[in-house]
């Protein structure tokens, strides 16, 4: 089906503007963490997100091994390879503590997300 030039006026694309614009605005702000894993142990180990957010995690496996991140918390289960990195997005959280773990090295590789609403400084990125 060919979609006459007429449709793809400047009216037409001044909705097109604004809806994503709209849509850009009402889409919860993200920030990003970054966790390393390193002798089977995330650092840092605990990080302060701020609540009502989207959280993109950024997370650098050093080790020579695979490992699971996972999280019933959250709801994430995610694989990073050994010496490589993966990212996924969590959120918005509300207030509270939400713990995870690396699966394969649970004795060693555990951690928490503290999402808070009076978050003054930036968030901990493990840099």
């Amino acid at each position: 089906m060919r979609f006459a030039p007429a449709v793809l006026t400047a009216p037409f694309l001044s909705v097109v503007i604004l809806s994503l614009a709209a849509a850009a605005q009402a889409a919860p702000a993200q920030q990003t963490v970054v966790l390393t894993l390193k002798d089977h142990r995330f650092s840092p180990a605990s990080v302060e997100v701020p609540a009502g957010q989207r959280i993109r995690v950024e997370l650098i496996n050093r080790d020579a091994a695979s490992e699971e991140f996972d999280s019933t918390d959250l709801g994430v289960e995610q694989d990073v390879t050994p010496n490589g990195r993966t990212s996924f997005i969590v959120g918005p959280l509300k207030p509270g503590a939400y713990s995870f773990m690396g699966e394969l090295h649970a004795d060693t590789a555990s951690g928490e997300f503290r999402a808070v609403t009076d978050l003054a400084a930036p968030i901990s990125t493990g840099r």
